[in-house]
């Protein structure tokens, strides 16, 4: 005995993929934001070597938890800036900004010849940021994609995310 009807399926298509269409285009949950200005952000004292490390190696070990739009533990899954926010909170005990976009002014810009593990590194084209990670050496990064499924480490210099405009910032 079927499940549903015919009929049944038929009107949730639309739904579905009005749905799906939605989730894509999140990219990694972050909607543009009203203006928050950066000094309405807590403050993250400058990170010592050995901080930094420490994100990057907690980074890496949330390799594989799910993606969720919205989410931000390792229990719910994670989002891009969820991800980062978590990682901030358990090493540094400083929440960074929510959204990727807040996350673009958060800290300072730094040139990719000086990137250190623990930065961050912001994807977008034009003056709208869509994704983030946290870099965590050798020209890789920990990001939650929303294709994809989980968590990963990905390279810079990937044809994919060469093309995504990086930047790059120091919390």
């Amino acid at each position: 005995m079927p499940i549903f009807t015919l009929n049944s399926t038929v009107t949730r298509v639309p739904a579905m993929l009005a749905l799906a269409a939605t989730l894509l285009l999140g990219a990694c949950g972050s909607a543009p934001p009203a203006r928050v200005e950066p000094s309405a952000w807590p403050a993250t004292p400058s990170l010592s070597d050995e901080q930094a490390h420490d994100i990057a190696i907690h980074a890496l070990g949330l390799v594989g938890t799910p993606y969720r739009y919205g989410g931000n533990t390792p229990d719910t899954g994670f989002d891009c800036s969820g991800l980062i926010g978590y990682v901030y909170r358990q090493r540094v005990g400083t929440p960074p900004p929510r959204t990727v976009a807040q996350l673009n002014q958060w800290g300072q810009p730094i040139d990719a010849n000086e990137l250190r593990t623990g930065d961050l590194v912001v994807f977008g084209r034009g003056r709208s940021p869509s994704h983030a990670g946290i870099y965590v050496g050798e020209g890789r990064f920990v990001h939650a994609p929303s294709s994809g499924g989980t968590v990963r480490l990905d390279h810079l210099q990937s044809r994919h995310w060469s093309n995504q405009n990086p930047a790059f910032r120091r919390p």
